[in-house]
């Protein structure tokens, strides 16, 4: 009797045990798995190439560009200094590399050069015939209707400040640019007198980064003046305004990314006899520097 009141004491607190409330299980927070981030377009920096000026020395431009269209580099915008304004309008006007050596090796002096009496005019040349020269070459466009983004620089007689042309007449923009006083007579185009753009930027490298280049490439053709004949009269106009370029162009070209520099001692800027060996020294020394342009080139920046 006494072994079955144990056994239904023991019933009687299972019982009550299983109708204790169960402690409530902590809920678990679902795991959440934050959003992939927007992924970041990209595309390689916009080239700007920077063509500076130097007179006949300018025919090296051309191996320049005929070196990036070797590797397959179309720069994105481009912008010249006098005889590098020259070059950059023909070359935005959509003219190839080759199309432009043919352009330099038949070029007559006489096709850009009428000489002025000094008794009637402000320089030894007008300018009008290279002014006819550029808009026959170019067909007539308008600097805003280029097929490459040109910018021409040329200085304000007057104040001194250097103007980038970015829409105009293109002949007028680059007889403008190319008007070394004393030279080429100053040019007027509204109510400013412009000369050579050369007297603020020898090689325009601020003024290829305010169109827009991330990489610039500079070239310059500068002459080191005592390299130099000044034995005539052009040569002492030429020599002159090469030694008032150095310290301008020594800071200007600190804020390019490349600078080439193509081997021309003993070309003169008056001498066009020289312009196949000024294209070949413009190719030698940008395929020397390319290496270094395609690595600028390799970086992406976003969109």
């Amino acid at each position: 009797m006494g072994g079955l009141c144990v056994l239904a004491l023991v019933m009687a607190l299972a019982g009550c045990a299983s109708l204790a409330p169960e402690t409530p299980a902590t809920p678990q927070t679902p795991a959440v798995t934050p959003p992939d981030p927007p992924p970041v377009l990209t595309r390689p920096p916009r080239l700007g190439l920077a063509l500076g000026g130097g007179a006949a020395r300018g025919f090296a431009h051309i191996g320049v560009i005929q070196e990036l269209e070797r590797v397959g580099i179309r720069p994105d915008l481009v912008v010249g200094t006098s005889a590098g304004s020259l070059v950059a309008a023909l070359y935005a006007s959509g003219k190839p590399g080759s199309e432009l050596e043919r352009l330099a090796l038949q070029m007559h002096e006489a096709e850009i050069a009428d000489w002025s009496l000094p008794i009637l005019g402000r320089g030894l040349l007008r300018g009008e015939a290279l002014t006819r020269y550029v808009r026959r070459a170019v067909d007539g466009r308008l600097i805003e209707n280029m097929a490459l983004p040109l910018g021409v620089l040329a200085t304000d007689l007057k104040t001194g400040r250097g103007v980038l042309f970015r829409r105009g007449d293109t002949a007028l923009a680059v007889r403008a640019s190319s008007a070394v006083p004393g030279v080429f007579s100053p040019v007027k185009i509204g109510d400013t007198e412009f000369v050579d753009g050369g007297l603020v930027a020898p090689v325009p490298v601020r003024q290829a980064r305010e169109m827009g280049a991330e990489v610039v490439l500079a070239i310059d053709i500068s002459s080191v003046p005592e390299a130099n004949s000044a034995s005539g009269g052009l040569q002492v106009l030429l020599q002159t305004f090469a030694i008032m370029g150095q310290s301008i162009n020594r800071h200007e070209l600190t804020g390019a990314d490349l600078v080439v520099h193509p081997a021309l001692d003993g070309m003169g800027g008056a001498d066009f006899s020289v312009r196949q060996r000024a294209i070949d020294a413009g190719r030698q020394a940008m395929r020397a520097a390319m290496p270094q342009l395609l690595a600028l080139m390799a970086r992406r920046v976003p969109f």
